[in-house]
């Protein structure tokens, strides 16, 4: 080898070693380290679709969980979990039209268990204000509501040990009141400025070791989103801020780009063997990085250390993962959901309407295993219009397929039915209608206050299998007679985002009839509908 050699080859490896080093992409140093060698526990979020503002409560064998609305009857679903990961849905607070016979518009709600009873509290906004309703059983059924003169939004309800109630706002005022006539006993102001963060909201108060710690949700519920904490000695404060606020957040380099953004309105729960946890709310991007989401704000879990005297430390760092590698409670799987539904049973508990339904403008069939909807002079579109023929459920995942069999012969060419992706009021429908006393399917798009329609396909006599296929960027409706299966339009999902139809609720995949202005006379009916994750 000639002296040369060795130096050559020192450099080549050197540039060799330096084009690795340079090709790997350098981690977070924010970041919390994921040991891979530890096994996923369980993935969030572990309650998937729109159920935001979580809030807990833990009594006897199991937890109880309920969530916000808005304007979805029956509203407040209610679940239970005996391990906080595996939720079941045994019901809705809000059942009865009478129970808020103006409407509904339900935001956040605070669920809490004393002396035999569960409560709920919340507001419905520009329906009444704030309210409490109350349950021996939390399947139902929940009582009518006793209302509450104070203002806000998010209410929270405190059982004192000296038996006295209290209820803090999103102002972050403190009232002591009488929970089952309503009455305010004593107004002690405001408690807690927060930290400054904007939209400050979803106050929780819990009593441990000597203090009181009030929680609250600060940023707004996008990307800032997070949850701070306080405590005083007195339930009236002052209230002093936790100096490592915030306790859970994605708005910072530890967070970001992770799958799951706008992390905040927590609720803490204490389980028998003596942990802590907190649920709470964020969402998934379309796609990694971007900024819109279609599904809504999604619920999540992580475990909180709190240790005596001191302050919670939610997962560690504050941030969570959609894999978690970190001991639960003894899980309790359940069994899988079916994706069929033939309606030959009763409707499940993931089924609403926008607002309390016609009595006949859904009509349920067990017995011939169909749903028939009347159309009214209503459209979709009006989250507060009463009467709209409308009844759906929940997406859950960023790629899902959903599908309906109908049977339906529109007599005007105001009248059309179909199946539909809606979220705050904006919808996409693919429908049925007559043209020039023949089927047609087509599908329409609402962009603001333009609605684009595609090219229309005539149907054969009888029924229609009606299609949404999604991969998470793009939504692609389609139809089939016999074993054709025919695409008719693909959209883009942003356009159904959040970001660019506003609200606080997520997309809904249902069936829906109209007469466009005026009742129809022809009846829409549905045969099956099937949903699953692609």
């Amino acid at each position: 080898m000639s002296p040369t050699a060795p130096i050559l080859f020192v450099l080549l490896m050197s540039c060799f070693c330096g084009a690795s080093i340079a090709a790997i992409t350098p981690g977070n140093p924010f970041a919390a380290g994921v040991d891979h060698s530890e096994p996923v526990t369980f993935n969030n979020p572990v309650l998937p679709g729109f159920y935001s503002d979580p809030s807990v409560v833990k009594v006897g064998d199991f937890f109880y969980m309920v969530s916000s609305t808005f304007e979805y009857f029956p509203a407040i679903p209610v679940f239970r979990s005996r391990d906080l990961v595996n939720w079941q849905q045994i019901g809705h607070v809000v059942t009865r039209p009478e129970q808020l016979p103006s409407g509904v518009n339900i935001f956040a709600v605070t669920l809490r268990f004393h002396d035999g009873l569960f409560y709920i509290i919340t507001t419905n906004v520009g329906y009444g204000g704030n309210f409490i309703m109350t349950a021996t059983d939390p399947a139902g059924q929940w009582s009518k509501p006793v209302w509450l003169d104070i203002p806000g939004i998010d209410p929270d309800l405190f059982f004192d040990d000296d038996g006295k109630v209290y209820v803090a706002n999103s102002e972050f005022h403190l009232y002591e009141i009488n929970p089952h006539t309503g009455e305010v006993i004593n107004d002690a102001g405001a408690i807690w400025a927060t930290t400054g963060g904007r939209y400050a909201e979803a106050p929780h108060i819990y009593k441990k070791d000597g203090w009181y710690y009030l929680m609250a949700a600060e940023g707004g519920t996008e990307e800032a989103h997070s949850v701070t904490i306080a405590r005083s000695h007195d339930i009236a404060g002052p209230y002093y801020s936790n100096p490592a606020n915030p306790i859970l957040t994605h708005v910072n380099r530890a967070g970001q780009q992770n799958p799951i953004q706008g992390l905040g309105h927590g609720d803490m729960v204490q389980a028998d063997d003596g942990s802590w946890w907190m649920l709470f709310h964020g969402y998934r991007s379309l796609v990694p990085g971007g900024v819109h989401h279609t599904l809504g704000r999604e619920t999540s879990l992580a475990p909180v250390d709190w240790p005596k005297y001191g302050w919670p430390q939610v997962n560690g760092n504050g941030t969570i993962t959609p894999q978690m590698r970190v001991p639960t409670l003894p899980l309790s799987p359940l069994p899988a959901a079916s994706a069929d539904v033939t309606f030959s049973q009763p409707l499940g508990f993931e089924w609403n309407t926008v607002q309390a339904p016609r009595a006949d403008a859904v009509h349920h069939d067990p017995a011939t295993g169909t749903l028939t909807l009347t159309g009214s002079a209503y459209e979709l579109g009006n989250a507060h219009q009463q009467g709209v023929s409308f009844i759906g459920r929940r997406v859950q995942h960023p790629a899902f397929y959903a599908s309906t069999v109908m049977d339906f012969m529109p007599q005007g060419d105001n009248e059309k039915a179909g199946l539909t992706l809606m979220n705050n009021g904006t919808h996409f429908d693919l429908n049925v209608v007559n043209k020039q006393g023949h089927r047609y399917v087509q599908a329409e798009f609402m962009f603001g206050g333009i609605t684009y329609t595609s090219e229309a396909f005539r149907l054969a006599p009888g029924k229609v299998t009606l299609i949404v296929e999604s991969k998470g960027e793009s939504f692609t409706f389609s139809f089939q007679q016999g074993e054709v299966k025919q695409a008719v339009e693909t959209v883009s999902a942003r356009y159904l985002s959040s970001e660019t139809v506003g609200g606080f609720s997520g997309t809904y995949v249902g069936m829906y009839a109209t007469g466009s202005g005026k009742a129809s006379l022809s009846k829409a009916t549905y045969h099956s509908f099937k949903y699953k994750q692609m």
